[in-house]
């Protein structure tokens, strides 16, 4: 029955369905199971900073250890790859569903600030570390499977909107923390918004009523290069039951400030500045090169969102600007140029106002869907200030300061979004 109907709701998975699963590891045929001793396989760069024990300490603290401590023998329960890949999808929901709950104050645990991301981006990435080490008695497709348990947890399965008559449908994604080998406590306000958005009904600024939905997506090249922005908006664009009235990607941007991204530009080019799995994208301000896997598009997209609307009605606590600011190689020339009112004419993108780094391309990606799939919805993307307020004390994990800070900028995506979504 569908792994007892995705085991019995991703959200109680924990609470219900794991201690029985655990709890009997043999089959009832009276097999063992098909897991062999761990093998000794060296970890990703991403996962490597779990060997820090400030990482488990984050997981333990938002009472998300048992996903931890039994995700291990929860594989070994697996016999054949159609079952593990049941398992991991149950496994990503449970995960994704208890980090939604507990940022929403419905699931008590840990002492942590309920809003806190990091939680979530640490306990995924050490149940895939467990994933690898992994070594069952039969053959499995271990990037597929991973690949299904990191878009499970990260919203992009079984997150549909309720389709309720009268109600506008926003999409909204975030993104893990990144930066973390200059600071390895860093979070990122735009996956705590996700997490605290996702499912919520809003009152708009017109009155009408919205419901939101979120992903959170990861901060590696290799992930958007293999289709994670397509698989996460496809869905929400293309037409069938409940598609998305309006769509904005979110990301962290600059000190003090949000910014409503006037454009975006199709290159990458923000090396030597690496993703959270040290990869470089390959293309500098000199040398901009495309993302591989993208569809046919222009070098710049304009947003669609109302950015009149959202700057004159939302300014506090922090101001709301409208960034027009793209760097380009005109038409003809070899050099690059910094523009403060968007592209000339025949110009090679270069960077978009999200820079040329993931910020910019998941705008890119993202609209480019949009224009292709669904052109009359309103898109863009949202930088919100950098999140500050961590304790000088590099062993203290949260403080005050960090904490109303978080939760103040995801009440100002909130009120962005109530003034963005209003039907026009």
């Amino acid at each position: 029955m569908m792994l007892l109907r995705r085991a019995a709701s991703a959200a109680a998975l924990l609470a219900t369905v794991l201690p029985v699963t655990l709890a009997s590891p043999a089959h009832a045929d009276g097999s063992a199971p098909a897991c062999r001793a761990p093998a000794s396989v060296p970890l990703e760069a991403e996962q490597a900073r779990l060997t820090d024990p400030r990482t488990t300490a984050l997981i333990e603290r938002a009472g998300f250890g048992d996903f931890v401590r039994r995700f291990p023998a929860a594989l070994c329960t697996s016999r054949t790859a159609a079952e593990a890949e049941r398992l991991l999808d149950s496994w990503g929901q449970a995960l994704w569903q208890a980090a939604v709950r507990r940022a929403q104050g419905q699931r008590p645990g840990g002492d942590l600030a309920p809003g806190d991301d990091r939680p979530l981006y640490w306990a995924r990435l050490s149940m895939t570390a467990a994933l690898a080490r992994w070594q069952p008695a039969f053959a499995v497709d271990r990037a597929a499977l991973r690949t299904r348990f990191e878009d499970a947890s990260r919203g992009l399965a079984d997150n549909a909107f309720r389709a309720a008559p009268g109600v506008r449908r926003v999409f909204i994604s975030g993104f893990d923390p990144f930066g973390l080998d200059a600071e390895i406590r860093r979070a990122n306000p735009s996956g705590s918004a996700a997490l605290q958005l996702n499912g919520r009904q809003v009152t708009l600024a017109d009155g009408s009523r919205a419901e939101i939905r979120a992903v959170v997506l990861p901060v590696r090249y290799a992930d958007f290069d293999s289709g994670v922005v397509e698989r996460a908006f496809t869905p929400r664009l293309a037409a069938g039951a409940a598609p998305a009235d309006v769509i904005t990607t979110v990301s962290q941007g600059y000190p003090g400030i949000f910014t409503l991204e006037d454009w975006a530009g199709r290159a990458r080019s923000a090396d030597p500045y690496p993703d959270n799995a040290r990869a470089l994208s390959g293309g500098t301000r000199e040398h901009p090169v495309t993302a591989p896997g993208l569809g046919p598009g222009p070098e710049f997209i304009r947003t669609t969102l109302p950015a009149d609307a959202v700057t004159a009605a939302v300014q506090a606590p922090y101001p709301v600007l409208l960034n027009s600011d793209v760097t380009e190689i005109p038409a003809g020339g070899t050099a690059p140029v910094d523009r403060t009112d968007g592209p000339t004419p025949g110009s090679r993108a270069v960077a978009g106002g999200g820079g040329g780094y993931l910020s910019n391309e998941v705008a890119y990606r993202s609209n480019r869907l949009r224009a292709e799939l669904a052109p009359q919805l309103p898109g863009g993307h949202l930088h919100t200030p950098v999140l500050t307020g961590l304790p000088a004390d590099p062993q203290l994990l949260t403080g005050p300061e960090f904490e109303r800070n978080e939760s103040a900028i995801t009440a100002e995506v909130r009120a962005v979004l109530e003034h963005a979504a209003v039907r026009r």
